[in-house]
């Protein structure tokens, strides 16, 4: 079974989360202040490990300068706000500010980096889940502390979890000679810096509409495989 990395990975982050909502309510605000402060500094520092994993940074500035341009034009972040305040409504989880910011961090950090891809590649190519399962132990773990701080959107993570390594794990298996190291590279300095910018929304030093960055992605793909093509990576 070829997803079963996957849904562990949904599964344990489900787990985390009402583990950390239960939990969440012994401890006090400023506990959960400095907490989130904390977790802030954390996400920043493994972004910034996870952008100098690039192999040619003129790709990853040049996504991440049309990814920032693009994502203003459509406005991701006013799109995704809306979803998901229309969601709140459905859920009855009334005016929680959380609400959105817990949802949007704990699905970058679940999704963006080298264990969620090479994990997802691996179960497609080899159906071996072992990456996977390893990084559902982590992502539990971390689910426990976000959701002390978020609440119960962190658990909704796990749908774009199933989404994005899902569709990774089914490219993989049809064409696997897709995500070179080259690829996976490119794309997790790129989603790293997403990650660092995470961080620094989360510290309250400036607020950055990440989901506006996210097609900078994209970007990292296209013009690695033309860098590949041209011969110039």
């Amino acid at each position: 079974m070829i997803f079963l990395g996957t849904i562990v990975n949904a599964v344990l982050i489900i787990a985390g989360t009402l583990i950390g909502v239960f939990f969440g309510r012994f401890i006090n605000e400023k506990v959960k202040n400095l907490l989130f402060t904390a977790l802030g500094l954390v996400t920043f520092i493994l972004g910034i490990q996870m952008a100098l994993e690039f192999k040619n940074i003129i790709i990853i500035a040049l996504s991440v300068a049309l990814g920032a341009i693009t994502g203003e034009i459509i406005d991701i972040d006013c799109f995704f706000t809306k979803a998901v305040d229309r969601l709140k409504v459905v859920l009855r989880v009334g005016e929680n500010g959380n609400f959105t910011q817990g949802f949007i961090t704990a699905s970058l950090i679940y999704c963006v980096g080298s264990m969620a891809i090479i994990g997802s590649i691996d179960s497609g190519v080899r159906n071996n889940h072992t990456v996977l399962i390893t990084k559902s132990l982590l992502d539990g773990f971390m689910s426990v502390i976000l959701s002390s701080t978020f609440g119960f959107s962190v658990a909704l993570s796990a749908v774009p979890i199933i989404i994005y390594q899902g569709t990774i794990t089914l490219l993989a298996s049809v064409a696997e000679n897709f995500f070179t190291p080259f690829i996976i590279a490119q794309l997790t300095s790129t989603g790293g810096i997403l990650v660092a910018g995470l961080g620094i929304t989360l510290i309250k030093i400036r607020e950055i509409k990440i989901l506006n960055l996210t097609p900078a992605l994209v970007y990292a793909i296209i013009f690695s495989y033309i860098s590949v093509f041209l011969k110039i990576s």
